[in-house]
Parts: C-alpha cells; sequence; structure tokens
C-alpha cells in the first residue's frame, strides 16, 4: 500500500532525534494500518483504538513529565538538546494533527462499516421500534446508574477522574424560567455503545443516548445548550526513594493517580464557548492545553466495536501451534528441554508451553523449588495460579513481583497478597530499580544430583498478551546458565552482586559494558578488513551512548541492520555519520516485542559464527542503567538457526508491513519490490525449526534469503 512520508523530526541535532516526537511518529504508524485497505474493517478500527490509547498514556506519563519539569522550572535539556517548553511546544503541534487524523479515520471508517451493515448510528436515524427499544433499555440499564449534579454556589463542579467522560447542559426550568447547569459524569462501568436488535450491527453511543432522552433525566426542564468532554490526567507514579513499605507507597499512589493534574482536555467543538470557560475554570486548565474535537470523544473506546461477533471483519482465526518436540516427549517439558535447548515463537507457538513447565514443576515431587520474576501477568494469571499450587504443594517457591510495572501496580499487589497466602516468598526487588527481566527457574533433584530448567523470555508471562505480541521463549537445562541465572535471582532477593558472569549480562551491573565490547569487537573486525555486521530488533533505541557507539561502528565500516518498532533516536542514513546503518520499523498484525541482537563475529550474517543473543531490555538508559535486565546468549545451533536464519532474515526481509526512518527522523512504507513477503503470515504458515521435533523430518522449511542492503551486510 502506498504511502506518503510522515513529517520529519521538528526536534533534532546533528546526531539524535527526539524521543517524543519519534514516538508520536509511531503513533502515527499505527493509525495509518486504520487506512490499510489489506486489512479487515474491524482490525481497522482496532487501529484507530490502539492509537487512542497510545495517545492517552502518552499524555498520562511523558507529556505529564515535561509538564511537570516546566511547572517546577527545571530546564533538563533533552538528548538532542530540547527545553521542556520547546518540546511541549512541538507535541502539541503534532499531537493536534494526529487527533485531526484519528477523526478523520473515524469518520471513513463508519462509512465503510455502514456499507458492511455495521452502524453507528446518531438518535436521529433510528426507526420507531428502535426509539422505543432503547428508551426501555435507558429507563432500565443507564437511567439507574446516572447522578446528574447541578452547578451552583451549593453544589461546586465535581472532580472529573482520569480518563473521566462527562455531559455538560444547560437548562431552563419550565416553572420559572430559571437557569441550571448541571453536570453529567458517564458511568465507567457502562458500555460505551448501546446495542440495538435486529439484523446486522447497529449502536448508538452511551453520550448520544442520554442526550436524546434529556427530558426523562431532567423532567420540567427545557434543554438550551449541551456539550461533552474527556479529561487526561497526570499519572506517572514516583518512587521515593525514602518509601521503605513499597506495598503502602503504591497502595496510596494509586489512590492518588486518579487525581493527578489535568494534562489534556478534550472538548466537543459543538460546546458553547460560555460553557467551555466554566469547564476550563473548574479545571484549572489553560485553553492551550484542550483540543475542540469535530467528531468521538475517547478513540480508545472503539475496542467495544472490535468485539462484535463479526469474524467477516476481521483476521481470520489463528491457532498457535504446541510444540511438537515436547509432545515426542510425551508432553514431559523437562525431558524435552534436557534432551535439547527449545525456543519458543510466540504467538505462532502456543504460551500454553510456558503453562505447562510451571504446571509440571508444581505437581512434580521430585521439584524442590521454583523461582520466578512477575512483571505483568494479567488479571486471571494461570501463571500465579500455577505458584499457588507448587507452594501449597511444599515446594520453596519465590516470586519476584515488580510493584513499579506502569499501570499493572494495582494487580501486581492483589496478586502479591494471593501468593503470600499461599505461603509463596514474595520479594519487591529494589526501591530504585525495576526488574524488568523475564526469567523462571526450576530446581530439580535428578538420582543424586540437582537440575536447574530454565524459560528466559523476551516478553511478560501474560497469557493474553502472548497471543499478539511476537516474543521468544527459550528453555534451556544448561547448567552453567542455571547457574548464572541463580546468581540474578539472589542479586535481586539478597542484594549479592553477582561475580564471573562469563555468558549472561545483567543490567545495571555489566550489561552496558558486554553491548559496548561487543559492538567494539566488530570494529576491530572492519578495520581488520574482515566483515562487520550488526542485526538487532527491539522497541526502542534511545541510549545516546549506545547509539554512539554505532556511529562509530558505521564510519569504521560495519554495517548495520535494525528493527525498532516504536522510538528511535538514531539517524540512520547520514553521510560520513550513519551512512552504513538502516533502521526499519515493522507495524502488522501481530506487536513486534522480541528483542534480539546478533553480532557477524568477523563473517557475514547470517553465520554459523554469528553470536546472537535475545534480552528483555530495549536500548534505553532506564533498562541499561535503573533497571534489572538480563541478556542471554544463544549457542544451541537449532535455535541458533531458528533466531538468527528464521527470525531476522525475515524481519529484514519483510516488505509488506515495514517502514524505512530517513535520516530526518520522517518514515516511509517500504514499497514492494519483486516477490511481496509478509512476515505475520510466514511465520503463520511455516513451522519453527527448534521445537518442530519429529514433525520437521520431511517437512522442510523455506530458505529465507535477505534481499537488497541487507544481503550487502
Amino acid at each position: 500500500m502506498a504511502s506518503a512520508p510522515s513529517h520529519p523530526n521538528a526536534l533534532m541535532s546533528e546526531r539524535l532525534v527526539n524521543r517524543e516526537l519519534s514516538w508520536l511518529a509511531f503513533n502515527a504508524r499505527v493509525l495509518e494500518e486504520a487506512s490499510n485497505r489489506a486489512h479487515p474493517l474491524l482490525e481497522r478500527l482496532r487501529f484507530l483504538s490502539i492509537s487512542g490509547a497510545n495517545l492517552d498514556e502518552f499524555y498520562m506519563v511523558r507529556v505529564a513529565g515535561l509538564h511537570g519539569q516546566l511547572v517546577e522550572g527545571v530546564e533538563t535539556l533533552s538528548a538532542e538538546g530540547s527545553t521542556p517548553a520547546q518540546q511541549l511546544a512541538a507535541i502539541g503541534r503534532a499531537a493536534e494533527q494526529l487527533m485531526a487524523e484519528q477523526q478523520r479515520a473515524y469518520q471513513d471508517l463508519r462509512s465503510e462499516l455502514a456499507a458492511a451493515d455495521f452502524r453507528i448510528l446518531s438518535p436521529a436515524e433510528l426507526t420507531a421500534r428502535e426509539n422505543i427499544f432503547l428508551k426501555d433499555h435507558f429507563l432500565e440499564r443507564i437511567f439507574p446508574v446516572l447522578t446528574p449534579q447541578a452547578i451552583d454556589p451549593a453544589h461546586p463542579f465535581p472532580f472529573i477522574p482520569n480518563k473521566g467522560f462527562s455531559l455538560i447542559f444547560e437548562l431552563v426550568r419550565e416553572a420559572d424560567a430559571e437557569t441550571l447547569v448541571a453536570l453529567l459524569m458517564l458511568p465507567p462501568m457502562l458500555p460505551r455503545f448501546v446495542r440495538l436488535p435486529g439484523e446486522g450491527v447497529r449502536v448508538v453511543a452511551l453520550e448520544d443516548v442520554i442526550r436524546h432522552f434529556v427530558p426523562l433525566l431532567f423532567q420540567g426542564f427545557t434543554l438550551r445548550a449541551s456539550g461533552a468532554f474527556r479529561v487526561i490526567r497526570d499519572s506517572d507514579i514516583e518512587v521515593e526513594e525514602e518509601a521503605e513499605d513499597l506495598v503502602r507507597f503504591f497502595q496510596s499512589a494509586i489512590k492518588q493517580r486518579r487525581r493527578g493534574e489535568v494534562i489534556r482536555l478534550k472538548v466537543e467543538t459543538r460546546t458553547p464557548d460560555h460553557l467551555k470557560a466554566l469547564i476550563f475554570s473548574a479545571l484549572k486548565v489553560e485553553p492551550q492545553a484542550s483540543t475542540d474535537v469535530d467528531g468521538i470523544l475517547g478513540i480508545a473506546d472503539l475496542a467495544q466495536l472490535v468485539e462484535e461477533d463479526r469474524p467477516d471483519l476481521k483476521f481470520e482465526p489463528y491457532s498457535p501451534r504446541f510444540p511438537e518436540r515436547i509432545r515426542d516427549f510425551g508432553g514431559d517439558c523437562f525431558a524435552a528441554i534436557r534432551a535439547k535447548d527449545i525456543v519458543v515463537h510466540h504467538p505462532y507457538e502456543s504460551f500454553d508451553v510456558v503453562l505447562a513447565f510451571l504446571r509440571q514443576a508444581a505437581a512434580d515431587p521430585d521439584v524442590l523449588a521454583i523461582k520466578q520474576t512477575l512483571y505483568r501477568v494479567g488479571k486471571n494469571s494461570p501463571i500465579v495460579r500455577a505458584l499457588i499450587d507448587a507452594a501449597e504443594a511444599g515446594k520453596s517457591v519465590t516470586a519476584l513481583v515488580e510493584l513499579k510495572a506502569r499501570f499493572d501496580e494495582e494487580q501486581n499487589l492483589t496478586w502479591a497478597a494471593a501468593l503470600e497466602r499461599a505461603g509463596v516468598q514474595v520479594v519487591y526487588g529494589f526501591i530504585e530499580l525495576k526488574t524488568h527481566a523475564k526469567a523462571s527457574m526450576v530446581v530439580r533433584r535428578e538420582g543424586y544430583d540437582l537440575a536447574t530448567y530454565l524459560h528466559l523470555g523476551t516478553g511478560n508471562y501474560h497469557p493474553v498478551t502472548a497471543r499478539i505480541y511476537t516474543d521468544l521463549s527459550f528453555f534451556t537445562a544448561d547448567p552453567g546458565l542455571g547457574r548464572e541465572v541463580a546468581q540474578l535471582f539472589n542479586f535481586v532477593t539478597g542484594y549479592i552482586e553477582p561475580r564471573d558472569l562469563d555468558r549472561i549480562a545483567i543490567s545495571p551491573l555489566n550489561l552496558r559494558e558486554r553491548l559496548v565490547d561487543l559492538i567494539d569487537a566488530e570494529i576491530a573486525h572492519a578495520r581488520a578488513g574482515r566483515p562487520a555486521t550488526i542485526w538487532f530488533k527491539m522497541n526502542a533505541l534511545v541510549d545516546p551512548g549506545i547509539i554512539a557507539r554505532l556511529y562509530e561502528a558505521s564510519q569504521a565500516g560495519v554495517r548495520i541492520e535494525g528493527v525498532v518498532r516504536g522510538i528511535c533516536c538514531l539517524r540512520p542514513g547520514v553521510p560520513g555519520l550513519s551512512d552504513n546503518i538502516r533502521i526499519r520499523s515493522i507495524i502488522g498484525r501481530f506487536l513486534e516485542h522480541s528483542r534480539i541482537i546478533c553480532f557477524g563475529n568477523g563473517k557475514p550474517l547470517p553465520s554459523r559464527k554469528a553470536l546472537v543473543f535475545i534480552t528483555s531490555a530495549d536500548w534505553m538508559p532506564r533498562n541499561l542503567d535503573r533497571r534489572v535486565e538480563l541478556l542471554v546468549p544463544i549457542e544451541n545451533p537449532t535455535v541458533h538457526a531458528q533466531i538468527l536464519d528464521q527470525v531476522m532474515v525475515a524481519n529484514l526481509k519483510d516488505n509488506q508491513q515495514s517502514w524505512e526512518m530517513r535520516s530526518d527522523g520522517s518514515y516511509a512504507r517500504v514499497q514492494v519490490e519483486g516477490k511481496p513477503f509478509n512476515l505475520h503470515r510466514y511465520f503463520m504458515s511455516n513451522p519453527s525449526l527448534s521445537g518442530r521435533g519429529s514433525a520437521l523430518r520431511g517437512a522442510g522449511v523455506p530458505k529465507l534469503v535477505v534481499s537488497g542492503e541487507a544481503a550487502a551486510a
């Protein structure tokens, strides 16, 4: 699909682009998929809703942080040299354009959905029968939970929580012609859209239903004017170093989050000016912190419509494969892992294998101990259930629960309490560091010896996201890796700093140094006239120190290919600086989340001699300096080949959902040259290597060949 390049990054130095604008460019690429006619209609609506949810979180965290700096008079410059005020001004311009594009995409999709018998209606478009149904529905299902509130000296303007959606009315009392201003907050537990009976899908937005029945809500009044608005508040939780009791601190902080300062206000365009002025005054918001919306408020809420039962308007269902190699061993995960390392590629291969691994550990009488990191695990976590079962079976179970997992703090507190009740040793890690490493360790008695089985991943222990995020799950019984990962757990639980780490690297201890050493080795290969190549795949590339080293490598002749889904502050293709660096971003059916790093090691990539690593860390200062992260070498030949020759090559070969980053920070969709290749469709229809077992024999795996510049590397 052809697409015009995005706008250049407005805040850019000779060496770096601004990270906030780079993130907005990423969200613009997500929004672009809402117009991609290669996707079914409801999937396009899903991309639109995701762009709305993303933008909400961006304001709640990133913009809130910059606003806080501005209010406090902090003039800290960003990496490329911009002040908070400069960044907020540039963000405002870019975000306004993005929000206008969201509304245009919504109107286009609304029209196209209507043609597919999926209609988002206004009350004026309803039939008489539908009006009768809607009136009954309003009186029975909506009216009882509505609480209109008059705004006058006796009834001050109420508090509007974060992401609160409210209607404001100006009414005239019929008895005495007195004016009444009233506010009505939409109850968040009510669905945003009301489904009408009959053929096809016909829905009405909740706010339109309420406005339609204002005479039933405000009996004895005549409506003079109305409007709607939605607030976004500062929702970042800063952990104070003196917060010795993390549990109590987060319980309090979560309650405070909903009361944070208003960072962005969105107001319906049709809201009269005098009502807008009342809203601004009551919420203490300057007009420049508001956006007029000519369309629908709360774009993220469109996700509700995606759940409608219209399979013809969605991607064909996909059922992930379960690794046949484990079936070869009768479902015995330990026997399969003991025979050979395995990597499972989610979502193409089922997350159930991770659950099977932990459930087997919980039930196995020879398993003595389980140690597990928990960052994001979801609301109904089978992982937590397996740990509880293991503890209740008398095993020693340790869970590293990260309370600082943003927007999952409340859920993690709940799980921590449940785990402790079952007898699990719950550890919250460091106050100043997030534990972001993804690791599970099982110690099992085998004869007179103890064996250690590991699961090390690039993604969270979350069965829902594992169906839409691409991640790698690495299983091994390598004793050396087991001893080093045991040191990782001891570091977090007991502050015992690891010694003699020969294979893994841990941030903030030595991961940055290991990366620098590996990049420097490629620089040495290039200067010695040997092939020198770096391939990497991650979610964000921000760290100025690593970027500087990549520039040095490029100038030495190292060929660098990066697949960076989101933020990228590196400027590729700048003459004399980054001529040998190419950066791509992939946006498609699945969210690219796995983190992989490959070094040619003196040979052209792909090569059996290459050094291949998986990691939980993106290349950002927070990951390398302020989080506990893990870098794991991949040495088994089959697993090595799967990650390098399959996963990385397919990412570099994709030409149907990839965007090329330009040196000015803009992105252009990669145009198909030659045979189309879709990364996600390839893995949905082709077997992986390490998990196939006997099923691989005779089946064959199509050999992937990288084309274009990547092949020259």
